[in-house]
């Protein structure tokens, strides 16, 4: 015979077996309704739930995750965050701002999408640098004006020149292949020790900076604009670059310094260049940089191909997933360092 103290735990056993199993809360801001659909599709124990401004403050309090961009004042009403995942690759707009020390410091995890968008902004890097390198500026005023005019004409050989990588993430690492694929020498700038492979001749840490930039036919800029690379390639370091080399920046405009820029082209030291970050960003008009014609900028789209939404999704997806079956995340960002 069951004693009345086992009937109560046996009772309380199988309720606890038919009671579901906690289902995390994890918002979706400014999403559109096709991937919303998709997020929801992903697991039983995620519910996902769009926001924007109307509702985004009152759901953040007893959410477990948060799709977007976590300002300060997000963080302060949350209560019990465990994961926000950013789609973009760069996080400084979280991270680095004003404000943001709390959710810095915080046990909340980051991730980023910042190896997933490699391969459509290094396809932009070399598009920017092939416009100018190739000389098609010339051409686009030819064209203009139905000039059929072949000389003299400037474009170079890239084969067995030096391309210098400051960045060499997702986003570098793809920018490397490629110059590797063209048959240029490689030197990769990058704080941390990387494998040896061969697609990067030399490795250096940023301490060195200076040292190699002289060597340099292209030097292109794919790091994160964090307190440690903002600025870091400024007007001394323009004015080490080779003659006649190429400038090309697709990761964030902060990492470099625009007068330093303007002042290389203005004297003719750079053969031209490409940029789809700046610092100001949008670049207002009126700016010194629109002037050059063997400038090419673009509004910060390199992150833009027919195939960067479902890349991006992917790894939110994955990331709910493993939230909801308490496995590590992918794409986990040292929220100190910025990447």
């Amino acid at each position: 015979m069951i004693q009345p103290m086992n009937k109560l735990v046996l009772a309380l056993c199988l309720s606890a077996c038919l009671l579901p199993a906690q289902t995390l809360k994890i918002l979706y801001q400014g999403g559109d309704e096709k991937t919303l659909q998709e997020f929801r599709a992903v697991t039983p124990k995620a519910r996902i739930i769009p926001v924007d401004s109307s509702n985004v403050m009152t759901e953040i309090v007893d959410a477990d995750g948060f799709i977007g961009v976590l300002t300060p004042q997000l963080f302060a009403a949350q209560k019990q965050l465990k994961w926000v995942g950013s789609n973009s690759a760069g996080v400084e707009n979280q991270l680095f701002v004003p404000g943001a020390e709390p959710f810095r410091n915080s046990d909340i995890i980051l991730t980023s999408n910042r190896v997933v968008q490699g391969i459509e902004i290094a396809d932009h890097a070399w598009a920017l640098l092939l416009y100018t390198s190739r000389g098609l500026h010339l051409f686009q005023e030819h064209k203009r004006n139905e000039n059929w005019q072949p000389k003299p004409y400037p474009g170079i050989e890239l084969r067995g020149k030096t391309a210098l990588i400051i960045g060499v993430g997702g986003i570098g690492t793809q920018i490397a292949i490629r110059a590797w694929a063209f048959g240029m020498h490689v030197i990769g700038v990058d704080p941390e020790d990387k494998p040896i492979v061969p697609y990067v001749d030399r490795m250096v840490h940023p301490d060195l900076l200076d040292e190699v930039i002289p060597q340099a036919d292209v030097v292109f800029i794919s790091a994160p604009d964090t307190p440690k690379s903002h600025k870091m390639f400024g007007a001394k370091q323009f004015e080490l670059m080779k003659q006649k080399s190429y400038f090309v920046a697709v990761s964030r405009g902060g990492v470099y310094d625009m007068g330093g820029l303007v002042k290389a082209l203005d004297s003719n030291r750079l053969a031209g260049a490409g940029v789809d970050v700046t610092d100001p960003e949008p670049l207002p008009k009126g700016h010194a940089l629109w002037k050059f014609n063997n400038v090419m900028i673009t509004p910060h789209i390199a992150g833009r191909s027919d195939h960067d939404v479902e890349r991006m999704a992917g790894t939110i997806k994955e990331n709910i997933r493993r939230l909801a079956e308490g496995m590590p995340l992918m794409n986990v960002i040292d929220k100190k360092r910025g990447y």
